[in-house]
């Protein structure tokens, strides 16, 4: 099998592209655990459920949407559930499944927590880019996780923005 060398160009995005991929993660962490004692990972949960019907979605569902395995979604619950922002009910159509919760305590918490992570956003992503490369970047990522979730069961891989 030959090996398609990266030409110049291309090897200069991927290093970039790699360089992005482990700095945004750690800035994000950095702000949500200085200013709100939470990971990305839980604000990101936290928000999912605070958007769903009533709050509420079954652990499977909110594991898809985070691309989180079952167990570590299961331990950052129990997590957040010792913290008050969410609780675990049974789910009624299905006694092997479980809906989580967000409780108003959780709720608040999100509202408190969300002014300063979308500053961080706009701050390391958003304001940095004029509106023609926003539109451009959303292009480029919908055909890169069209390869990697074609299945579409990440959140991300369905969004669409408005008006389309």
């Amino acid at each position: 099998m030959d090996t398609r060398w990266l030409s110049e160009d291309e090897r200069h995005a991927w290093i970039r592209l790699a360089a992005v991929v482990e700095l945004l993660p750690r800035e994000l962490d950095a702000q949500l655990q200085r200013d709100e004692q939470l990971s990305h990972f839980d604000y990101f949960s936290l928000a999912m459920l605070s958007e769903a019907p009533a709050r509420r979605l079954r652990l499977t569902a909110l594991a898809a949407m985070t691309n989180a395995t079952l167990p570590r979604l299961s331990r950052v619950m129990s997590r957040l559930e010792a913290e008050g922002w969410v609780q675990r009910e049974p789910c009624p159509g299905d006694k092997r499944a479980v809906n989580l919760v967000l409780t108003e305590a959780g709720w608040e918490k999100v509202v408190h927590a969300a002014p300063g992570h979308v500053g961080t956003v706009r701050s390391l992503v958003i304001d940095v880019l004029t509106p023609e490369q926003i539109a451009q970047l959303s292009e480029v990522l919908d055909r890169v996780l069209a390869v990697l979730d074609p299945e579409q069961r990440v959140m991300a891989s369905a969004l669409r923005p408005s008006g389309t």
